[in-house]
């Protein structure tokens, strides 16, 4: 691969000393003019040599030679959840630690969104407003549950180029991803039913699990690979699991993305179980490689895979729309999207297909968007090196916009965001992530935001909390 064969030559030239410690390397566009690659192929290769403690990245100054002193980051360590189903509680902690993480001025390192201003938003709103003026009236009192035809129709044609089998007529669209995951997850357990999640899961499956009166079993979790298969097949061994709720891709909060390989195993073995696959796809755009993962969907030949993808965010956050496809469970999703909200709105739906239709206007704005997303974790992942404490481990997702932190087994992530949000930074803690509230030592960070002197600030200070006697 051309970034091995770079990174090869760039560690030659530092191990002897061709290159000193301290003298700067080529930047990113100089180096991509010099070697004839692309920009994602010397973020890997300056990521790469970053990790084997070669070269150090400075906020707004660039890249330089280490001599080999800068810390390796480590992976965190893989935790075996505990065996039991349970009752979920963290709603309440969930809200609380959201309510502290709100506010234009807040330091954003906890949230769960992208940096508005990444998104195309004033070439939407013209799209939105040409919808709206050229709308059929019919449509807004017709168009009900599945959706706009146009929109549906667009986002099968991505489906079928990421591989998967999946029509128009299967699609259903939603007010963003999050309630197609909860129409999907009513279709199909009762209240009581046990649903196996990841180890740790994203709080809003746990706090939809809440809602609905269900049990959550946590299932082992790689930070880089996903879901264990192993420990999976152990749980259902062992309790009568009625659904999953998974993300195959650059999974919320670890970032870990499952093998084309082991998804495939995953919907297979799920199948000879006839228990269904709730799919949590939200971050699939945003990966970093040359080609999009597949989905487990697309291993699908039972129509147990239930899919739920959405816009909010890679494209469109305030528009909220999103979509599931269901599989055999399609008229059920519908059936209950007519019954709790009738349908999303109209207009957006139409500006989205319209947008979606044009010529490379979307693809040409998610290629710099996961450019800026990989730029921003290099950032990230230099200021944890820098500030945090020496045995601190860290994940480095191949996509999305969030990184997981293991700190040392005597932190306690709860006490810290406390501490921290008082200065106006906001962290996502370990406990929230669990059913068990477990990970008092770990918290998720965000870098979908632009790096600036704040953020390198709020890094720091979060540094020397860390290092303060508890």
């Amino acid at each position: 691969m051309l970034y091995r064969e770079l990174v090869e030559e760039l560690s030659h030239l530092i191990r002897s000393g061709a290159l000193r410690a301290g003298e700067k390397l080529p930047s990113v566009r100089a180096l991509r003019r010099q070697r004839g690659v692309s920009q994602s192929t010397v973020l890997r290769t300056y990521d790469e040599l970053q990790r084997r403690g070669l070269v150090e990245a400075r906020a707004r100054s660039g890249y330089f030679a280490t001599g080999g002193a800068a810390r390796v980051l480590e992976s965190p360590a893989q935790v075996r959840p505990p065996r039991g189903a349970g009752a979920v509680d963290v709603a309440e902690l969930v809200f609380s630690i959201l309510r502290s993480n709100q506010g234009a001025a807040t330091v954003p390192l906890g949230s769960a969104f992208i940096s508005p201003y990444l998104f195309p938003l004033a070439r939407l709103g013209k799209v939105l407003g040409a919808a709206a003026r050229d709308l059929d009236p019919w449509t807004t009192v017709a168009d009900l549950p599945p959706g706009s035809w146009n929109l549906r129709r667009q986002i099968a044609r991505r489906y079928a180029a990421a591989g998967a089998r999946v029509t128009p007529d299967e699609i259903v669209v939603t007010a963003g991803a999050m309630e197609a995951l909860g129409l999907c997850l009513r279709a199909v357990t009762a209240p009581g039913d046990i649903v196996a999640v990841e180890s740790p899961a994203f709080y809003g499956a746990l706090q939809a699990i809440e809602e609905r009166g269900l049990r959550a079993v946590e299932v082992m979790t790689h930070p880089q690979h996903g879901i264990d298969l192993d420990s999976l097949m152990r749980t259902l061994d062992r309790h009568p699991v009625k659904a999953c709720w998974f993300m195959t891709s650059f999974q919320n909060p670890l970032g870990s993305l499952m093998p084309q390989a082991a998804r495939q195993e995953l919907v297979r073995l799920l199948a000879e179980r006839k228990i269904p696959l709730i799919e949590d796809d939200a971050y699939a755009e945003l990966y970093f490689g040359k080609a999009p993962p597949r989905p487990a969907k697309a291993f699908d030949q039972d129509g147990l895979v239930l899919h739920c993808g959405t816009f909010s965010k890679c494209l469109a956050p305030g528009y909220r729309i999103g979509w599931a496809a269901p599989g055999r469970f399609a008229e059920r999703v519908a059936r209950l999207k007519l019954m709790r909200s009738i349908c999303t709105n109209v207009p957006t739906q139409e500006a989205l297909g319209d947008f979606l239709g044009k010529p490379r206007a979307y693809d040409d704005h998610l290629r710099v968007l996961r450019l800026k997303l990989q730029a921003q974790q290099h950032e990230l992942l230099r200021a944890i090196a820098k500030y945090f404490p020496a045995d601190t481990r860290v994940t480095r997702p191949q996509g999305g916009y969030f990184a997981w932190v293991e700190l040392p087994a005597q932190v306690d992530t709860l006490r810290l965001h406390q501490a921290v949000a008082s200065r106006g930074i906001s962290i996502a803690p370990g406990p929230i992530f669990s059913a068990q509230r477990r990970f008092a030592n770990c918290l998720r960070l965000n870098y979908g935001h632009p790096w600036s002197e704040k953020l390198e600030d709020a890094m720091a200070a979060i540094g020397r909390q860390l290092r303060r006697p508890s």
